[in-house]
C-alpha cells in the first residue's frame, strides 16, 4: 500500500518541460503524477505530442490560448482561470501566455511522467 505524501508547492521550478515551460513537480502514486506548470507571460511553448501518457490540466492564473490537434482535427481554445481540459495520448499541442501576465496551470498526468524523452517535437500552429 503506498503511504500517505503532502508537499507544497517548491518555490522554484524543478524542472523545465520539453515545451520550454517551468515545473515544479508535486506528487505521484502509481497511477498518476501531479506537476505545476508556468508559462512567461509573452512566450509560447514548443508544439509536442506525448508517447505514453494522457494530461488532464486546470488553469488557475493568467490567460492564453492552447492549440490540439489530433486524428485531423484541431482546435484553439481559449485560456483562463477556472478552464479545466484533456490532452489525450499522442495529441499535438501547444500554448502560449498572453502578454499581461504568466500562465499558470496544474496537470495530472496519467500513467506517471516517465521522464523528458516522454514528449516528442512536433510541427506547431505559432
Amino acid at each position: 500500500m503506498p503511504a500517505f505524501d503532502t508537499t507544497l508547492l517548491p518555490t522554484a521550478p524543478t524542472a523545465t518541460a520539453p515545451d520550454g515551460s517551468n515545473v515544479r513537480v508535486l506528487l505521484r502514486l502509481d497511477t498518476a503524477s501531479m506537476i505545476h506548470i508556468q508559462l512567461a507571460a509573452g512566450h509560447t511553448s514548443s508544439a509536442v505530442a506525448h508517447r505514453s501518457v494522457d494530461e488532464i490540466w486546470y488553469i488557475l492564473d493568467g490567460s492564453g490560448e492552447m492549440w490540439r490537434s489530433q486524428a485531423g482535427r484541431s482546435q484553439v481554445v481559449r485560456l483562463e482561470p477556472g478552464l479545466c481540459l484533456t490532452i489525450p495520448l499522442g495529441t499535438h499541442f501547444q500554448f502560449r501566455a498572453s502578454s499581461s501576465a504568466a500562465l499558470t496551470a496544474v496537470a495530472t498526468t496519467m500513467p506517471p511522467w516517465p521522464g523528458d524523452d516522454e514528449a516528442v517535437a512536433v510541427p506547431g500552429n505559432w
